[in-house]
C-alpha cells in the first residue's frame, strides 16, 4: 500500500533550506517517492499556517520511514534544522 510523506514548513533561512531541499530530493528519489505537490497556491483553512507544503507518494509507509532514517536524507536534514519549522508526517493511502 503506497503512502503519502506530508510535511508542512515555514522556512527560517533560505539558503540552509536550499541545501537541505536539494539532498531531500534525491533521498526521496532514491526511495522511490514521487513528489505531488512542492510549494505552489495553497488555503489554510484550519491549523498552523506553513507557508510550504509538500507531498510525495512513496511505495509504501516502509519505504517512506526507510527514506528518513537513511543516511543520505538525515544529512539532507542537518541542513534544515535551525532553518525552519516543520512538521511532518507519513500516512497510508487507502
Amino acid at each position: 500500500m503506497s503512502a503519502l510523506w506530508i510535511a508542512n514548513v515555514k522556512v527560517t533561512d533560505e539558503e540552509a533550506y536550499g541545501r537541505y531541499a536539494a539532498i531531500a530530493t534525491e533521498a526521496i528519489a532514491e526511495h522511490g517517492g514521487v513528489f505531488l505537490a512542492r510549494g505552489g497556491k495553497y488555503v489554510q483553512l484550519e491549523g498552523r499556517d506553513r507557508p510550504r507544503n509538500v507531498v510525495a507518494r512513496f511505495p509504501s509507509l516502509e519505504a517512506a520511514l526507510a527514506c528518513y532514517n537513511s543516511p543520505r536524507y538525515q544529512e539532507a536534514l542537518s541542513f534544515a534544522r535551525g532553518a525552519s519549522e516543520r512538521d511532518l508526517m507519513v500516512v497510508e493511502e487507502s
